[in-house]
């Protein structure tokens, strides 16, 4: 699989304008803090993402960040402008054309940011123990469309919460199936290239990220994928793909539901990029300065991350109030929503 990948992305793709489905395209509404970012790209690595969702959360000043799979560095670039000079972005990748893009214009972006805080290295996102990283040095890790690739999707989650500090996020989109996907659809060369062979079935995904230390998985938005090439939707038959946005936090004393300790939150609106709302997942838009009860899990999502200077937190773990009332369990392949519950 790995040949099949590094052959279509090295040799076959030139352009996303080559790609025969929408699994490897970004069909989420751009916010316009984005924009400035994106513009400031040199344009032969725009030409060449393949990314499935927006793999850019807030507040990341001075955070130390890794992309798996950054290709040719677009998602790399942008990042890099969010962390600053203070921060540092490292984009891994196993494919020796991106990588040569990637890297043949670090100088640009560095005369365009002022500073230079990127670099990149060759290697393989299931073996992130042999790159030289230190384990527990990461704030943020993310990854754009990149793990349904991988044959070893354990590895890569066992690898990301290795490198990840206490209280780091894991923020990253990919491609999901609403059932698992057959071998004939798994073997195709360009289905696997197209983001749809190595999609993972959501609820394996969701069981596959609790056994490797990420208890509550948070579905931040997501989307239908539509496969454009006739010949490549009658292969997939009856199969439903999604683009989906995940955020995986590595915390201790998370639990597997979502437990009621009368706690609250009151969001300051001190972060530049959203002042009026943080939106932690799909089912929690937290308005500034209006009370908003959670879950203990949510509590802890932000009293132990880098949210907690922009909250006032209400309530500790001394009382128990059973489950949360309306708990959230939405899946890519049902319609996501932001209405404020847990």
């Amino acid at each position: 699989m790995h040949d099949i990948v590094q052959d279509y992305y090295g040799k076959q793709l030139h352009s996303s304008a080559d790609l025969k489905t929408t699994a490897c395209c970004d069909p989420t509404a751009m916010p316009g803090w984005l924009k400035p970012l994106l513009a400031a790209i040199h344009p032969e690595v725009l030409t060449r993402y393949y990314g499935c969702g927006l793999v850019c959360p807030t507040q990341l000043r001075g955070c130390r960040i890794l992309d798996l799979g950054c290709g040719a560095g677009r998602d790399v670039y942008a990042l890099a402008q969010l962390a600053g000079p203070e921060g540092e972005v490292i984009g891994v990748d196993m494919t020796d054309e991106q990588l040569a893009v990637a890297r043949q214009h670090q100088d640009w972006h560095a005369d365009a940011f002022g500073f230079s805080n990127v670099r990149f290295i060759q290697g393989f996102i299931e073996k992130l123990d042999e790159l030289g990283l230190e384990p527990e040095s990461f704030d943020v890790i993310v990854s754009n469309c990149v793990i349904n690739l991988s044959p070893d999707k354990a590895a890569v989650l066992k690898g990301v919460h290795q490198l990840l500090k206490p209280g780091g996020e894991f923020f990253f989109s990919d491609v999901y199936s609403d059932r698992r996907v057959p071998a004939a659809v798994r073997n195709d060369p360009v289905l696997y290239g197209e983001c749809l062979g190595g999609a993972l079935y959501t609820q394996d995904f969701l069981r596959l990220s609790k056994a490797n230390g990420f208890a509550d998985p948070r579905l931040v938005e997501a989307h239908p994928l539509e496969i454009t090439d006739d010949a490549l939707a009658l292969s997939t038959g009856n199969l439903r793909f999604s683009s989906a946005t995940y955020r995986l936090f590595k915390l201790e004393g998370l639990e597997s539901e979502c437990e009621d300790y009368g706690q609250a939150v009151i969001y300051n609106g001190t972060q530049t990029l959203s002042p009026h709302c943080f939106e932690l997942d799909s089912h929690h838009r937290i308005e500034a300065g209006r009370l908003f009860p959670v879950c203990g899990n949510t509590w802890k999502m932000l009293h132990d991350t880098r949210f907690a200077e922009h909250f006032r937190f209400i309530g500790d773990f001394s009382q128990h109030f059973g489950l949360f009332e309306g708990c959230g369990n939405a899946l890519p392949e049902t319609d996501t929503n932001t209405q404020a519950c847990c």
